[in-house]
């Protein structure tokens, strides 16, 4: 019983976590792949 409620609140931890960190993650790799092309350094 613990261990059911522990699994689904853990689906739905995992879940909040990654639909908040897509538009930071989306936003870095923006902003990452913008300064690595400005200063040319990184491929």
């Amino acid at each position: 019983m613990f261990r059911a409620l522990a699994d689904v609140l853990r689906q739905i931890g995992g879940a909040v976590a990654t639909v908040v960190t897509l538009p930071f993650r989306a936003l870095a790799r923006l902003f990452g792949g913008a300064s690595s092309t400005a200063r040319g350094s990184r491929a």
